[in-house]
């Protein structure tokens, strides 16, 4: 049995404010990845079955890299559970490109708020996973709290600033939201 990830951030953002953030596709286009990271695109049916699967573009010219949610329970607005894995642009779960990363993570993310203050607590662990891929995602938690600070640093000042739709220091490109197709929805277990 794996050590689960968790991890809490606190951003000063009514509950209502900071679970649009998380669900809406045009606001993470603006903060969701690693510091850096240029957003490509993403799709998002934010439902029990549904997928988030987005593309970013690494900094100095690196490699684009694909990811994807596949949501198992949505409860607006407090509660999102969600296998996360890497995937290719059409949304198809791709090996990590990470040796010895499990190819799925069982993710729990639950959001409380209290005067106006939202803690976002997520929680994640392998799924499906050989022995080997859970060590080395127990032995990454560091390298995962520094990679989720920055992501959630990037979150914390875009709900400080007013609502922007357009691209923005961390991200540019496009984003919308569609109905996954029928390959996609194949691959999707």
């Amino acid at each position: 049995m794996s050590t689960d990830f968790v991890l809490s951030r606190s951003f000063s953002a009514p509950l209502d404010r900071v679970w649009k953030a998380i669900t809406d596709p045009a606001e993470l286009a603006q903060w969701w990845g690693p510091a850096g990271f240029t957003w490509l695109k993403g799709t998002l049916e934010l439902r029990p079955g549904g997928a988030f699967v987005y593309g970013m573009k690494a900094p100095n010219d690196g490699p684009e890299m694909w990811g994807k949610f596949v949501y198992e329970e949505v409860a607006a607005p407090s509660k999102l559970v969600f296998i996360s894995s890497f995937a290719n642009a059409a949304g198809e779960t791709m090996p990590p490109p990470f040796p010895g990363w499990p190819t799925e993570i069982y993710n729990i993310w639950t959001l409380e708020e209290s005067g106006g203050v939202t803690t976002l607590s997520l929680r994640g662990r392998p799924f499906n996973a050989t022995e080997a891929e859970r060590n080395t995602f127990e032995s990454s938690f560091s390298n995962m709290q520094q990679g989720f600070g920055g992501t959630f640093d990037q979150l914390a000042a875009f709900l400080a600033s007013p609502r922007q739709y357009g691209p923005n220091p961390h991200h540019q490109g496009e984003h919308h939201v569609s109905q996954l197709t029928p390959r996609l929805r194949r691959h999707l277990r």
